[in-house]
C-alpha cells in the first residue's frame, strides 16, 4: 500500500499540490486523472521520489520515503517498476536486452536466470519469441507490453504507469488497460496510473483521484463515477455525449 498524507509541493512561488492526501492499495487500478495543469505529473513524480516533497509524507508499506537514508531509499526504488509514457525503450537493444536491463543493473543472476525471467515477463504480457527483434520492428501496442514486461522484470511491489495509451489505437488501448489491472491483481502490485483517457476509467477504474488546481476534487471507483452529483467529477468525465449516455442508462438501473 501506499499512503499519501497531505502532499505539498512547490517550484519557487508557485504552490502545485497543495495537500493532497489518498490511499492506494495493491491488486487494485487505482488511476490519477485531471486536466493539464492539474498537478497529476507533479503528482506521480513525487511518489517516484523524483521530487522532493515540501511537506507532508509517502509511505510505502508504512515506510517514509521521505524520513529513509540513501541505502534505504534505494531499496524502495528498487521495488518499483514504471511504463512510461512512450515506452522508452532502448532501441539498440533487443527486446530480450531491454528486460533484461534491470536485472544486470540490480541484481547478481546468472545469464541463464535473467533469460528465465525475461521469458517469463514475456510470456505474461503475450509477447513470447520476440527476443531478438528491435523496438523499431514492433507495433506500438507490442512496444507498450515490452515496457510492461520491463517494469515487472524485478517483481515489484509498486507500478508507476504515465499515460500508458499514449499513441494506441482504441482496441489496443483496451488490451494494455486490460493487462495492467489483470497484472496488478495477478501479483498483488500496487498500481498508480496517470491517465487522461476517459476509457481507461470506465474500463478498470478501481480506484479513482481526480486532481483539480493542485487540490484532491474527487475519490471513488468507476461505478461510483455513474451515481455521483460532485460537478467536478462530472464535468471532467461525461463531456461527450456518449459518455453522457451511458450515465443516464446506469442511472436508471
Amino acid at each position: 500500500m501506499i499512503e499519501v498524507r497531505e502532499l505539498r509541493k512547490s517550484f519557487g512561488a508557485q504552490e502545485v499540490l497543495k495537500g493532497i492526501s489518498a490511499n492506494f492499495e495493491p491488486g487494485k487500478a487505482n488511476l490519477i486523472i485531471g486536466q493539464s495543469g492539474s498537478g497529476k505529473t507533479v503528482f506521480l513524480k513525487s511518489l517516484l521520489g523524483l521530487y522532493p516533497i515540501d511537506s507532508g509524507s509517502i509511505l510505502f508499506d508504512e515506510r517514509d520515503l521521505d524520513a529513509l537514508d540513501r541505502k534505504e531509499r534505494q531499496s524502495v526504488r528498487q521495488e518499483m517498476g514504471m511504463v512510461f509514457q512512450y515506452s522508452a525503450l532502448f532501441d539498440s537493444l533487443t527486446v530480450e536486452e531491454n528486460v533484461m536491463f534491470p536485472l544486470n543493473m540490480f541484481t547478481e543472476q546468472t545469464l541463464g536466470e535473467k533469460k528465465d525471467r525475461v521469458d517469463f515477463c514475456l510470456k505474461r504480457v503475450n509477447l513470447e519469441g520476440v527476443n531478438a527483434k528491435f523496438p523499431a520492428e514492433l507495433s506500438g501496442g507490442m512496444k507498450k507490453r515490452v515496457a510492461i514486461a520491463r517494469a515487472i522484470a524485478l517483481n515489484p511491489r509498486y507500478l508507476f504507469c504515465d499515460e500508458p495509451n499514449s499513441g494506441l489505437d482504441p482496441r489496443t488501448a483496451v488490451v494494455i488497460d486490460n493487462l495492467i489491472k489483470e497484472i496488478a491483481e495477478e501479483f498483488n502490485i500496487t498500481t498508480v496510473i496517470n491517465t487522461h483517457d476517459m476509457n481507461s476509467v470506465m474500463e478498470i477504474g478501481d480506484h479513482i483521484v481526480l486532481l483539480k488546481d493542485g487540490l484532491k476534487a474527487w475519490e471513488g471507483s468507476r461505478h461510483d463515477i455513474f451515481h455521483t452529483e460532485q460537478p467536478d467529477i462530472v464535468d471532467f468525465v461525461f463531456t461527450s455525449e456518449l459518455f453522457k449516455t451511458i450515465r443516464k442508462a446506469n442511472r436508471a438501473e
